[in-house]
């Protein structure tokens, strides 16, 4: 059982001023309340970026507006997370630096990354913008890519999803996600999808599929060994599926609260930071999705 994952910080937000990044504060200002944590905001101030790369220049007017801008942002985002709960400790910053660096720094203390789907930046199209992607790969605490309907926040009866493939990654996406489903007092589906090829059910399994099937439950009951007893309070559901994981955990993100995942599977390429699986949920789940790295990655 991994503890080092389950780190202790604020639960840290970016916000742009973006309708994605208003829904990712109303989303981290749930969590940071609903576990007792602090909350801090934070809004990178960059210079404007010239089309073709490189600094424009900036009148010492344009980039008092534009600093005024991103104070405004912090404002109306600090507002926001007191109007959904009034006792929060917020802290705000807004760092001269650019939102990747600035987000990946703060990483370093936070105890859990929220970020929108896409922000002011984002080109027509982009499901999710590269700063999210960017963070879920190299970020050194989980990240939150929050997207879905996630209007009223994180409240609603749904449950907790992690995907398991028996992988150390994966371990640290269950303490995470029992941690969490936990704090939220939601219900736990664990889903370990045992093939990364899709089943063909009119193939006679036979002996081999149900032995298979056998040892997959052993995998499964193996990541979640030592998490049960740790809290008691949270409900599991077990779920071991032949197929692709993507598949099972994005028909889960339906009516899930959260999914939670590793950076990398079993079947991960060696050097790669994000795996297909996290990839795909990130830019299709139906709810929010926590990307867990397992420690010293």
């Amino acid at each position: 059982m991994e503890l080092e994952s389950l780190r202790d910080g604020p639960v840290v937000v970016g916000t742009d001023g973006s309708e994605s990044a208003t829904q990712a504060v109303r989303w981290a200002a749930d969590l940071a309340a609903s576990g007792n944590r602090p909350l801090r905001i934070v809004h990178a101030f960059t210079y404007v970026q010239g089309f073709y790369g490189g600094d424009l220049p900036v009148s010492p007017d344009v980039y008092r507006a534009m600093e005024d801008e991103g104070r405004q942002f912090l404002v109306d985002a600090e507002q926001l997370a007191r109007g959904r709960a009034p006792e929060l400790d917020i802290e705000t910053a807004m760092p001269l630096q650019g939102s990747v660096p600035m987000l990946v720094q703060e990483s370093e203390t936070a105890g859990v990354l929220v970020v929108g789907k896409s922000g002011r930046g984002g080109f027509a199209g982009m499901l999710v913008g590269s700063t999210s992607v960017s963070l879920a790969a190299h970020a050194q605490c989980p990240v939150v890519v929050v997207r879905g309907g996630t209007d009223d926040g994180i409240s609603g009866s749904g449950p907790v999803v992690v995907g398991i493939d028996g992988s150390g990654v994966s371990v640290s996406a269950v303490g995470m996600a029992f941690r969490e489903a936990s704090v939220l007092g939601a219900r736990l589906v664990a889903v370990h999808a045992w093939s990364d090829v899709e089943h063909d059910w009119n193939v006679p399994g036979g002996s081999a599929d149900s032995a298979q099937a056998e040892t997959e439950e052993v995998v499964l009951a193996e990541a979640l060994a030592g998490w049960t007893e740790r809290y008691p309070d949270v409900e599991v559901e077990r779920v071991v599926v032949p197929g692709r994981p993507r598949q099972h955990l994005l028909e889960r993100s339906r009516d899930a609260r959260l999914l939670v995942v590793g950076t990398r599977g079993r079947g991960g390429f060696r050097g790669m930071l994000l795996g297909s699986t996290s990839q795909t949920v990130i830019h299709h789940a139906g709810c929010p999705v926590m990307v867990v790295r397992p420690p010293h990655h």
